[in-house]
């Protein structure tokens, strides 16, 4: 089937798109859409090569999508990748908004897509205990999941043993939080005059975090690279951290760069959040 938009990917259902409100209910784009649409396809070059990879070990692959919100990337991920190419395969929305869940589960069932997805109306945090969740996950997602969210998608991606991991972080006040604690103390050495400023405490604390947080994946045997997912004049929260699994990776120098430096900047209070061990 012809698509109306050069914008949409060859074999995407154009169905899909309206449900989605991506098109509008006669095949139209606004400029909105088209946004959201680029962002997701362009989110989507990065995770099919690692579903791809999950695939040549195994055809029941699991994916896990971490504050799945209106499921737009599982269900678009499930539309171009997993009905083709992992029949057997499926992914898990997690989803804190339980009329998110609902409708998302709807519209599973309406497209014919229930099979492959499953929608959990279940915190990250608690995802991680959940039997409602498979024991073996390849690929694990977050994205703009807010604040220590993300570290539990992490702390969930480790437990699972997950061959691949994408965040996009978003909303890091933990860190910022503890750097005001310890200011004052901190200011003894001229390190502290790059977050002496709220601003800067605010946006170095961004920046740590997102450094500890590929520090802690470094230190578990991943291999870590960290992009961006479209351009900044769309958004100042698209920092993208794509980790695979590297048994043979070493790991030792991660974890003692991560120790000493929240030693450097007084944040030794994380050291639990940011564990390597």
């Amino acid at each position: 089937m012809t698509t109306p938009h050069p914008e949409i990917r060859p074999g995407q259902s154009v169905e899909l798109l309206k449900q989605l409100h991506i098109l509008t209910r006669d095949g139209k784009l606004n400029q909105d859409s088209r946004r959201k649409l680029k962002q997701v396809y362009h989110l989507y070059q990065f995770i099919e090569p690692l579903l791809a990879e999950a695939l040549a070990e195994r055809p029941d692959i699991e994916l896990v999508d971490h504050g799945a919100g209106k499921s737009y990337l599982g269900f678009i991920l499930y539309d171009l990748f997993f009905k083709a190419h992992a029949p057997g395969g499926r992914i898990h929305g997690i989803e804190t908004r339980d009329e998110l869940v609902t409708s998302s589960r709807r519209l599973a069932d309406k497209l014919g897509f229930s099979s492959g997805m499953r929608f959990q109306n279940l915190s990250v945090a608690d995802s991680i205990t959940s039997d409602r969740l498979p024991g073996r996950i390849d690929v694990v997602t977050a994205l703009h999941a807010c604040n220590t969210a993300t570290d539990d998608a992490i702390r969930f991606a480790l437990k699972k043993d997950a061959r691949a991991i994408v965040l996009v972080p978003c909303c890091q006040a933990e860190v910022a939080a503890a750097l005001r604690r310890n200011k004052q103390q901190a200011l003894r050495g001229p390190i502290a005059e790059l977050w002496r400023h709220p601003i800067h405490t605010r946006e170095f604390g961004s920046h740590v975090t997102n450094v500890l947080r590929c520090l802690q994946l470094e230190a578990h045997g991943y291999e870590v690279t960290v992009t961006e997912l479209v351009g900044w004049e769309h958004s100042m929260k698209n920092e993208l951290i794509i980790a695979r699994r590297q048994p043979e990776r070493p790991r030792r120098r991660a974890a003692e760069r991560l120790a000493a430096l929240l030693g450097m900047l007084g944040l030794e209070e994380l050291s639990e959040r940011f564990f390597t061990s």
